[in-house]
């Protein structure tokens, strides 16, 4: 017989006899796992890319300021996508005496194709979604048009040669601008009362839209084939081109969710490594007797592979299955704490729970297996005699190698790698020192205690590095649970509060010099808020290190965007409390020297800029030469004012300047607003509590599935200390046997059980502890830039969790040891 056939036919009766219940529960959790949470964050990941496609009111938009072929709109219909027309263009609005420049967006039917507008019916109405756009002769104008108007809804407007009526209150649309541009008050109207207005024609100043959305294959296909037709004038965006501070969300999002994989993933591995570990264990006697009658080393390796492919199939099959179960109950339980429905999952997640598969079996069951065939034939005689252990290379670098390719291959975050398998890795070797240490102590101090402890502290020391093993599995368990619980209630509701209780919901705009203590009056009086007010001076960028910035080539198309167009600048003499400095230099406060700016960190990247180099601009008509000084990140998602270029003072100060701010309006102040706006109409009032709602949900989106994570990753780390308590658990059938034998009662024998893991499990939750609050406090600052405070509660928990959830699993895992007649085990000595 050969060796498949014959590893085929002791699978088959290993899986009769129950042997195999240990390494294929834990695998087919493993896959269970991973692919669970890679179907639900699949879902949840498209909902948040629907969500940014909400920017664009399209999952594509294209832009130009001339007109756009219109063939386009054709290929996205045979395509199979939806696709809609848009026109903008600035124009001066009259209404009476009254007249307003205004930011005109005149729109086809089916816009928006992403998202929602929302409009009231009068100046202090509650909003409400529409599906419509405004029919022809009707207008929609937003509040502050209104306002500079003296008009409400019912008013009559000219715009160009034609009249209109004002039926609505535009609230918000979805691709309306959250930052700097696009300042002017803007009206909604019908694509095909363009012509009638006669504002539109050869030379006009009007930019010209194409909204398409659609599957996302279909979208991608659609990307692919009319990107390289476009002309140079057409700009193409997509999701990720949504706003700045969406964008740092999602940004944040995805790495929160990324975290919840891997640390579910790491969980994983450990409890496929311990069950895999008894797997080879159980098999030596086998292997032995094999080897007595005439195999050779070469039979009992292929066999045992065979064995081991197969296990891993059915249960990986039987896992994804599991997982996609999970999923789906999962959704419909929590679809009461989503807005909208979520996205049909891909079968993409899949891929990754076959791949957990065979890269766990690959590198934590191969190298035991691989230890079978060196099993000694005598072994048949002499139980006491093993297989050589295999070499600490083969070992623990198998393991780390597959477990930084799975986790990479996750998470595709070398920052988040770092941080998280380095933070583990230190832990576990923490732990088994722990272990070892406590060896060394109970051996000294267990004859000061009562039987029972006595006999689960002598259990620990005796055994040695396999309790060592156990208090490294029993921590690095409870360590994952407590990083995903610490991110889920200090790290992601932390974010979620400070957007509830701090973060503005307006900004104003515009505001001139000898306005501004003016400005600031009426802010105050009326209950507005007492806000700083910073700097915006217009300029553009022409050279780069003396070469023009339209001849420089780029890493990243946005790079050139970003260095082409008109940049809105400050200055300052402090670092902005949403910024941190991370290479370079901050000037001095007295500071008067040549000039020198500060960029942020991601468009200097972007537009390949190092420090020390020249930057020269064009302010009002004169030429400005500054020197980077220094690299910033910025909290975009904090909402206040930001900038990707901050100066010296002495820089800007005598060029012309106007001034903005940010402020949190109550929801009962919208009289006060308009009235602020009537006395002060030349400032731009911008509502950005639709995009903070956006935040809002992606953070909301990101916590569900990080709470779905945790009771997957709860269910692993069962499978953990369970497959932990399974690598003794023949040696404690055959003790618990003998103490019986001798007299010793079942209760007893329970107690010391219960005290052994009570023990291991105290000195695993402390340290577990530790390891969170380390791997917790790195997470925050490196990977989410969020503030943490290490909680006491977290020490209690980890404790407690390790004392009583270690103790009760050992005994449970163990129970059928000691209720084994002890007869029956004796038999077979």
């Amino acid at each position: 017989m050969n060796a498949v056939a014959f590893g085929l036919r002791a699978l088959w009766r290993d899986a009769r006899a129950g042997e195999l219940a240990a390494l294929g529960a834990a695998l087919a959790i493993a896959v269970a796992t991973v692919t669970a949470i890679g179907f639900l964050t699949d879902r949840i990941g498209q909902a948040v890319a629907l969500q940014a496609a909400e920017v664009l009111a399209a999952d594509i938009r294209l832009s130009s300021p001339d007109a756009l072929d219109t063939a386009r709109l054709d290929a996205a219909t045979e395509a199979g996508l939806k696709s809609a027309t848009t026109l903008s263009f600035p124009s001066v609005v009259f209404a009476g005496d009254e007249s307003v420049l205004a930011s005109v967006h005149a729109v086809s039917t089916g816009y928006p194709l992403r998202g929602e507008i929302r409009v009231a019916t009068s100046l202090l109405a509650e909003p409400a979604v529409v599906q419509t756009i405004p029919v022809p002769g009707e207008v929609w104008l937003d509040t502050a048009l209104l306002a500079r108007l003296g008009a409400d809804v019912g008013a009559t407007i000219e715009l160009g040669a034609a009249t209109f009526t004002v039926t609505n209150v535009l609230i918000y649309r979805p691709d309306q601008s959250p930052g700097f541009t696009g300042l002017a008050p803007s009206l909604i109207m019908n694509l095909a009362d363009i012509p009638g207005t006669g504002l539109v024609g050869t030379g006009s100043r009007v930019r010209h839209g194409q909204l398409y959305a659609g599957t996302r294959d279909a979208v991608r296909q659609f990307a692919k084939q009319i990107k390289p037709t476009l002309e140079k004038s057409t700009r193409f965006e997509d999701r990720g081109d949504a706003g700045q501070q969406l964008n740092s969300a999602i940004s944040r999002a995805s790495r929160f969710l990324a975290l919840a994989s891997l640390v579910s993933l790491l969980l994983a591995a450990v409890a496929v490594a311990m069950s895999a570990r008894r797997y080879a264990e159980r098999h030596l006697d086998t292997a032995a007797l094999m080897k007595s009658i005439g195999a050779t080393q070469r039979f009992v390796i292929v066999s045992a592979l065979t064995q081991l492919l197969v296990i891993g199939m059915i249960a990986s099959s039987l896992g994804a299955l599991l997982g996609y179960g999970a999923e789906r109950i999962l959704s419909v339980i929590l679809a009461g704490l989503l807005r909208g429905d979520l996205p049909s999952p891909s079968m993409a997640p899949l891929i990754p729970g076959f791949g957990t598969a065979i890269i766990l079996l690959t590198g934590f069951a191969l190298p035991a297996v691989l230890r079978l065939g060196h099993t000694p034939p005598l072994r048949v005689l002499r139980r006491d005699l093993a297989p050589p252990p295999p070499g600490m290379i083969l070992t623990y670098g198998a393991a780390l190698i597959a477990i930084g390719a799975l986790v990479y291959w996750s998470v595709r975050d070398l920052k988040l790698l770092a941080v998280i398998l380095g933070g583990t890795t230190l832990t576990g070797g923490l732990l088994y020192l722990v272990g070892r240490l406590l060896i060394v102590w109970l051996a000294r101090r267990r004859g000061r205690v009562g039987v029972a402890w006595r006999y689960g502290l002598a259990n620990i020391a005796r055994r040695g590095s396999h309790s060592a093993i156990q208090v490294v599995a029993f921590g690095l368990s409870i360590m994952v649970l407590l990083v995903l619980t610490l991110v889920r209630n200090d790290l992601l509701l932390g974010w979620r509060a400070t957007l509830d209780d701090n973060a503005p919901n307006h900004f104003l705009i515009n505001i001139q010099s000898d306005e501004l203590a003016g400005v600031a009056q009426v802010l105050s009086t009326s209950g507005l808020g007492d806000p700083d007010f910073v700097p915006l001076v217009r300029a553009r960028m022409t050279h780069i290190n003396d070469v023009a910035v339209d001849e420089r080539s780029y890493p990243t198309p946005r790079g050139r965007r970003l260095a082409s167009r008109g940049a809105n600048l400050t200055y300052a003499d402090r670092l902005s409390a949403t910024n941190n400095l991370v290479a370079g230099f901050w000037w001095t406060t007295d500071y008067t020297g040549p000039a020198l700016v500060s960029v942020e960190i991601e468009a200097a990247e972007e537009m390949g800029l190092e420090l020390g180099d020249r930057l020269k601009f064009i302010l009002a008509g004169e030429e400005l030469d500054a020197k980077v000084s220094s690299f910033r990140t910025v909290k975009w998602d904090s909402f206040e004012p930001n900038f990707f270029m901050v100066f010296s003072p002495a820089a800007l100060a005598e060029y012309p300047r106007t001034f903005i701010t940010s402020l949190k309006i109550p929801d009962g102040k919208r009289a006060e607003l308009l009235r602020f706006v009537r006395e002060y109409p030349s400032v731009s009032v911008i509502d950005i509590e639709a995009v903070l709602e956006q935040v809002r949900r992606v953070i909301d989106k990101a916590a569900l599935a990080v709470q779905s994570v945790f009771a997957f990753t709860f269910l692993a780390g069962l499978i953990v200390l369970i497959a932990a308590v399974q690598t003794t658990l023949d040696e404690r059938r055959y003790e618990s046997a003998l103490l019986r034998a001798f007299g010793a009662r079942r209760r007893t024998v329970l107690a010391g059980i219960a005290a052994e893991f009570a023990a291991l499990g105290l000195a695993a939750g402390v340290f577990a502890a530790l390891g969170a609050s380390v791997v917790g406090g790195l997470a925050a600052k490196q990977l989410f830039d969020l503030n943490y405070t290490p909680d006491p509660w977290l020490w209690l928990t980890g404790t407690v969790a390790g004392v009583l959830v270690v103790g009760v699993s050992g005994v449970v895992a163990a129970r059928s040891a000691v209720n084994t007649p002890p007869v029956r085990t004796l038999r077979h000595v």
